[in-house]
């Protein structure tokens, strides 16, 4: 929904339920229960459970428009759905640049929705901004990288690495010393350790926050940064104890450790962006596949 005269200085709730992202490899090796076309749509059922049960946001709302259909799903120079994506990515730096928010909460989708946001405040507040990408993996593919999925990819996009065209899209980069991996711990490609230490990017992985978040908040005062943006994938919760996300992974945060992690960085700087990402609510989409084609509920239920 777009206001006639947008406000300077608000605090913008981007609603994105971008599912293109996400490669197709793995979500039919993650979610095979479910039809495939049904699986890849479930960031966007995930989409409407967060605005469903979040509280209201008091500031405007914008929707990014992003079609169920299967337009612009081919891979193209080694990016799954890129002309998808970077259609949504163009659509959603429009709705910033119109309200030119101070803060952004981004509802997802796919990881791929914290691309705008980021840049776009990274474009604002300059060296005064550092990235928290709090999730089990590093999302630090490119064009080369084996794995064609977009939502993979966006950690390197956002520190100037990757894709030209990609690159081009976005308002400004970062640092990657002002960029930190929380909870990460599945590095999902052999190379990307050593490429992690050659960018410079940090890793606090869930040994070392355990028990405190001590040296993720020293790391944030060594940034000099005063604002922060944090990226949550919801997989960062240790399947163990809830799976939240596409896969069941394993040996990540407790859902109280990541609370005291986020409430840890909240008391040492000002959030300016919050992403919530991955959701896929199991449940949910039984239930719709259950109900679909029931009598008077219109064409099914879908996404």
């Amino acid at each position: 929904m777009t206001p006639a005269s947008p406000t300077p200085g608000t605090h913008l709730r981007l609603v994105w339920p971008e599912w293109q992202g996400a490669g197709t490899s793995s979500v039919r090796a993650l979610a095979p229960e479910f039809p495939f076309d049904v699986a890849r749509r479930g960031y966007a059922v995930g989409t409407k459970i967060l605005q469903a049960v979040l509280p209201e946001h008091e500031g405007p709302t914008a929707v990014v428009p992003v079609g169920l259909d299967d337009a612009g799903l081919e891979e193209r120079d080694g990016v799954e759905a890129k002309t998808a994506v970077l259609e949504q990515l163009g659509a959603a730096l429009a709705l910033i640049r119109e309200y030119d928010p101070e803060r952004i909460t981004t509802l997802g989708g796919d990881c791929g929705v914290s691309m705008a946001p980021f840049s776009a405040l990274i474009d604002k507040y300059g060296e005064d901004i550092a990235i928290l990408w709090i999730d089990s993996h590093p999302d630090m593919g490119t064009a080369d990288s084996l794995y064609p999925g977009y939502h993979a990819m966006v950690v390197s996009a956002l520190t100037g690495h990757g894709d030209r065209e990609i690159l081009d899209r976005l308002p400004a980069t970062i640092s990657p010393d002002r960029v930190a991996l929380v909870g990460m711990h599945d590095w999902t490609d052999d190379s990307l350790p050593a490429l992690a230490d050659e960018w410079g990017l940090t890793v606090f992985p869930p040994a070392q926050l355990r028990t405190d978040s001590a040296a993720l908040v020293e790391w944030l005062r060594g940034t000099g940064a005063s604002r922060v943006a944090i990226h949550f994938d919801v997989d960062t919760i240790d399947a163990n104890e809830i799976q939240l996300g596409l896969g069941a992974d394993l040996g990540g945060l407790t859902s109280a450790q990541a609370r005291r992690v986020v409430a840890d960085i909240a008391g040492e700087a000002d959030v300016v962006a919050l992403t919530i990402a991955e959701f896929i609510p199991r449940q949910v989409i039984h239930l719709q596949q259950i109900l679909a084609g029931f009598p008077l509920l219109g064409q099914g239920v879908s996404p």
